[in-house]
């Protein structure tokens, strides 16, 4: 992750919050106390949260680890043409 101090921050706002979302990377912004923070995009913010949900399910992750063995052995579903062009929308 890439690092900024918290004047370089304030004084080139726009670009660093342009450059920030763009990249879809995290920027850590430091203070002269010591102290950080982290600016991201909302939508990367909403996309970790939703990765930490699922890393957090023991659920999910049963499911996603049955699926891999499933998949691993050539035993998983297997859509028909029809249903593949529904999901591609071909």
């Amino acid at each position: 992750m890439d690092s900024i101090s918290v004047n370089k921050f304030r004084d080139n706002l726009k670009s660093v919050i342009e450059q920030v979302v763009s990249r879809h990377e995290p920027l850590k912004v430091t203070r002269r106390a010591g102290e950080a923070f982290v600016v991201m995009s909302a939508d990367d913010w909403e996309r970790e949260q939703e990765t930490l949900h699922v890393l957090q399910s023991k659920n999910l992750m049963q499911q996603i680890a049955n699926s891999l063995e499933t998949h691993t052995r050539g035993q998983g579903y297997k859509p028909t043409d029809e249903q593949l062009n529904e999901i591609t929308g071909i």
